[in-house]
């Protein structure tokens, strides 16, 4: 299975009448960016998403992904899992590097990691997920100007990367299992993402 077939562009696009203006709504696994004034939705679980902008032109996005587990429990950025985390973040980079951004202007709002997935508290993947982010941007030396991570509850996030602004909703009441079962899933299609092979890494 190809990398490409994990992480890749949102599709689903669409008014959001409440802001009053165009929305792309992000799945597990897919990514979004955009140098105009859409809005980027997401809901997240156990996965963590990454805003991430250029604080000078506006353009930005954000990412939605969930680290494979490597069965080793071990977190940071020399897991084989991490790989896949890395090229993620890689992806969306790269996209707003071709946009013209560049890489010291870089500013992170992160979210997500909570445990509300069944039966994988013990394991820790949320926390495993709010790790790797962190340090992933540590290393890089991405500012980390906001961040909700880990505790009990998914989240809604809408981002707006012309201004920077980010709102969050924890959802504290679930009516379906909707959340559960997508993050379910998805971690079932990356749970078989090769463990080797090369992720390019691009500079400024």
């Amino acid at each position: 299975m190809n990398y490409d077939n994990n992480v890749h562009l949102a599709p689903n696009v669409y008014y959001d009448r409440h802001f009053e203006r165009q929305a792309v709504k992000i799945l597990p696994g897919e990514y979004y960016v955009t140098s105009g004034d859409k809005l980027i939705v997401t809901v997240l679980g156990s996965c963590v998403a990454v805003c991430l902008r250029d604080k000078v032109t506006g353009i930005g996005g954000m990412n939605h992904f969930l680290l494979p587990n490597d069965g080793s429990g071990e977190t940071g950025l020399l897991t084989e899992s991490a790989r896949y985390g890395v090229y993620a973040m890689e992806l969306l980079i790269n996209h707003l590097l071709k946009m013209g951004t560049a890489r010291t202007r870089f500013e992170a709002k992160v979210f997500g990691g909570g445990n509300v997935l069944r039966g994988l508290t013990v394991n820790n993947v949320g926390q495993r997920n709010a790790e790797f982010v962190l340090d992933y941007l540590h290393t890089e030396q991405i500012p980390v100007v906001a961040q909700d991570l880990l505790g009990e509850f998914p989240r809604k996030v809408y981002f707006f990367p012309d201004t920077g602004q980010v709102l969050v909703k924890r959802i504290r009441t679930l009516h379906n299992s909707t959340i559960s079962d997508r993050e379910s899933e998805y971690r079932m299609r990356v749970k078989f993402t090769p463990k080797s092979g090369d992720v390019e890494l691009f500079g400024d």
